[in-house]
């Protein structure tokens, strides 16, 4: 099983909506057996796969035997005080939603594990086995559905706080979704330093503990190295809109600059987190156009991109749109699944 995090410290850039229409062209297209993990606080992966009503059921439901769980029940254990998580939970089915992968919805109150976890971080960091348990609760969640799903895929937020750090910590693979602007680029910057700097905090961590306590890391499953050390996967870039003359697009030059840029701003800030055998070529997964009002209606209806119709409000030039998209949309998921490794 693969698990695959999109993150970019550059909110705006569509990463949501790009990680919930690749994780439908995987089950859909290539019928894999797909997870999708909405760990953003602000839910807004979950919203776009369920429905309005299932959406409100699920977040005023009580604490009752048979109601859906979210990320927040995998979690709550640990703010209670428990080393591990729930590994029992059970996702939303697909034949729930139109984009055919199962959903372990997000939670509002997910932010608030954020204090548990900056606390379990600092554990951690002294060598403490409790603290990088915690640390690892991600990898945890993984491991209980090995054997289930094809691939894991994880929406998480811009920050760059305690719960994306454990969220990447036990992913195997990250991919960037970018904007054609400069804060995108500030964005992959941060990733970078921020990876750089907790990984060497967490390996510190990882040596005192084996110091301490021989074997230990082994007992509970711990890797030595965690895998996103080299699992950058690759990058997309938002296309911007552009005025045409004639029929004949005038690119800006602003924007085009910055396009130029970005593969050598990769290249200086995550190359040295490629997964094995990608080169900074490779890394660029493709191009993301412009989706004008797609977006809105996908979401209005819960549907993938790919499989909007007319039924659903499609008309006019939305329809070319809707090609253009899925067509981009796949030869950006061929590219990603070799570069992870996700077979045909």
């Amino acid at each position: 099983m693969i698990s695959l995090c999109l993150f970019n410290n550059k909110g705006g850039v569509g990463k949501t909506t790009l990680t919930c229409n690749i994780a439908a062209h995987f089950a859909l297209e290539k019928r894999k057996r797909v997870l999708l993990v909405d760990c953003d606080p602000q839910c807004n992966t979950t919203q776009l796969v369920l429905t309005e009503d299932a959406t409100q059921k699920l977040y005023r439901q009580r604490e009752s035997r048979g109601r859906t769980a979210t990320i927040l029940d995998v979690v709550r254990p640990l703010q209670v005080g428990d080393a591990s998580i729930d590994p029992n939970i059970q996702p939303v089915l697909a034949s729930a939603n139109r984009f055919g992968v199962d959903l372990l919805p997000g939670h509002p109150r997910l932010s608030i594990v954020e204090d548990t976890l900056s606390q379990a971080w600092s554990e951690a960091a002294g060598g403490n086995i409790g603290g990088i348990r915690k640390s690892n609760w991600c990898a945890a969640l993984c491991d209980s559905f090995e054997g289930r799903y094809d691939i894991v895929l994880f929406d998480i937020g811009p920050s760059l706080g305690s719960l994306n750090r454990t969220v990447l910590l036990g992913a195997q693979y990250f991919a960037s979704p970018m904007g054609a602007d400069l804060f995108s680029i500030f964005g992959v910057k941060n990733i970078a330093e921020w990876l750089t700097h907790w990984l060497r905090v967490y390996e510190i961590g990882l040596d005192l503990t084996e110091r301490e306590a021989s074997g230990s890391l082994a007992d509970f499953g711990i890797k030595r190295s965690p895998a996103i050390k080299s699992g950058f996967a690759g990058y997309t870039v938002q296309q911007y809109i552009t005025k045409s003359k004639g029929g004949v697009r005038r690119p800006t030059k602003a924007y085009e600059r910055l396009l130029q840029d970005i593969p050598s701003e990769i290249a200086n800030s995550l190359g040295k987190f490629l997964a094995d055998g990608i080169t900074i070529k490779a890394a660029h997964l493709g191009d993301v156009p412009h989706m004008y009002s797609l977006v809105p209606l996908a979401q209005s209806v819960n549907a993938p991109i790919r499989e909007l119709v007319a039924s659903d409000g499609l008309v006019g030039s939305q329809f070319k749109q809707a090609e253009s998209y899925s067509k981009n949309l796949t030869s950006i998921a061929q590219m990603l699944a070799q570069n992870i490794g996700l077979g045909s």
